[in-house]
């Protein structure tokens, strides 16, 4: 039996209370009960590769909650750690993105050999749906050929994937009766006829993304030496390649040629099991950074002392200026959805989910550069009333499609057609 992760309960009906703000209209509460009536008593079971850190656990922490309330008998579990497998997991996340890699038949081995560990945990497991989130457990259809129906949820960005990895998972995907993508720019030919675009989504009623007012936010930055006197870009996300910090710190001394008081905060904490390279890339940063004061590194939990890191996390996001995300490539990108339900201005990486979320000098900008991107934070302290018509229009955006009961409706319509 795989670890359960258990969740705290959650009601449907918190989001259509009248002292919150259109969490969900009428309409998509109502066709969400009558999806949910015949699947009553459905039993899903959704696995991925860790129970915090990262977009997936944030997603299921919620959603899984959603489910129960609804009457799905729905229960989160995580394949169990292990230092090589996620070593070599993470250089297939990376490849899948776009990076080399010759993934070695002993890479391969590692891979399959915990997973058929991994299928031991589960022959007595029963369920009605089966959901795999990303290529760490998608490996074990193929050693549980009973594992249906099931889906595959996959949410790296698939635009020009490394050809040999993709082959080795595109393998494994073949097998799923559903594969979950974020973007129609992900969807390969191996998947094509099986592939459904649902995009993430973000909690409103998280503890990282429920209304606090400036003052306190600034005050929770003050404490770690962030003055709330001068202007505030950060970056929310993983020390990693592809999240691009370097980029941002180039950005940042352009744009402080202009703006000389500018701070920059980076905030990547170390929480997630399956990333063991987020430390060598924090180590670059601030190797790059350690002469500037006005640059703020966030990786370890300890400096938050007794303060939550999902609190520490929306005091950032509210009292930053703008907040950036300069991804090469993107999954999607949760804090970029966060950020933009704050009404924060919000520059991100001309990348995959991105893209799906921001149209470009409506509801944000998009960039291909730290010169780019370095131009847009000028222009955005500069002015104000821009910096507010684009946070406006970015909440708005959000709240027409990337909240938690929208998400909840997709996957009961995909339950709805496996069942």
């Amino acid at each position: 039996m795989l670890n359960e992760v258990k969740t705290q309960p959650q009601k449907l009906e918190k989001y259509n209370s009248q002292s919150r703000e259109n969490l969900i209209s009428k309409k998509q509460l109502e066709e969400i009960k009558k999806l949910a009536q015949p699947l009553k008593g459905l039993k899903v079971n959704l696995i991925n590769s860790t129970p915090k850190g990262g977009g997936v656990a944030e997603i299921l922490k919620s959603l899984v909650p959603l489910m129960k309330d609804i009457g799905i008998k729905a229960k989160w579990y995580t394949i169990p750690p292990d230092k090589k497998f996620f070593e070599v997991t993470k250089q297939i996340h990376n490849a899948l993105q776009g990076k080399n890699y010759d993934f070695p038949l002993s890479h391969q081995k590692i891979y399959l050999e915990h997973l058929k560990k991994t299928s031991q945990l589960m022959k007595e497991m029963k369920a009605d749906i089966w959901v795999m989130n990303d290529p760490q457990p998608s490996g074990i259809i193929q050693l549980l050929p009973n594992l249906h129906p099931s889906i595959c949820r996959v949410h790296i960005d698939l635009t020009s994937p490394n050809k040999k990895v993709w082959n080795f998972i595109s393998n494994f995907l073949k097998d799923y009766d559903k594969v979950i993508v974020t973007s129609k720019e992900f969807i390969k030919p191996e998947i094509k006829r099986k592939a459904v675009i649902i995009p993430p989504a973000i909690d409103p009623l998280a503890v990282k993304n429920i209304p606090m007012n400036m003052k306190k936010a600034r005050q929770i930055l003050e404490k770690y030496g962030i003055s709330s006197q001068k202007p505030l870009i950060s970056q929310l996300s993983r020390f990693d390649p592809w999240k691009d910090p370097l980029g941002v710190v180039k950005a940042y001394r352009i744009a402080k040629k202009k703006i000389p008081d500018l701070q920059l905060a980076l905030i990547g904490f170390f929480i997630s099991e399956d990333d063991p390279e987020a430390i060598e890339v924090y180590n670059k940063v601030r190797k790059e950074t350690k002469n500037d004061p006005d640059i703020f590194l966030f990786s370890d939990l300890k400096c938050l002392g007794k303060l939550k890191v999902q609190t520490f996390v929306n005091a950032i996001q509210i009292a930053s200026t703008l907040i950036i995300q300069k991804s090469i490539r993107e999954g999607f990108a949760l804090t970029v959805t966060e950020a933009m339900w704050k009404e924060k201005a919000v520059i991100g990486g001309k990348a995959g989910g991105i893209k799906i979320q921001i149209k470009n000098g409506e509801n944000g900008f998009l960039v291909s550069s730290p010169k780019e991107a370095a131009k847009r934070i000028i222009e955005i302290i500069q002015n104000p009333k821009l910096a507010h018509k684009l946070g406006e229009n970015a909440k708005l955006s959000v709240r027409k499609n990337f909240l938690m009961p929208r998400l909840l409706r997709d996957y009961l319509k995909l339950f709805k057609e496996l069942s």
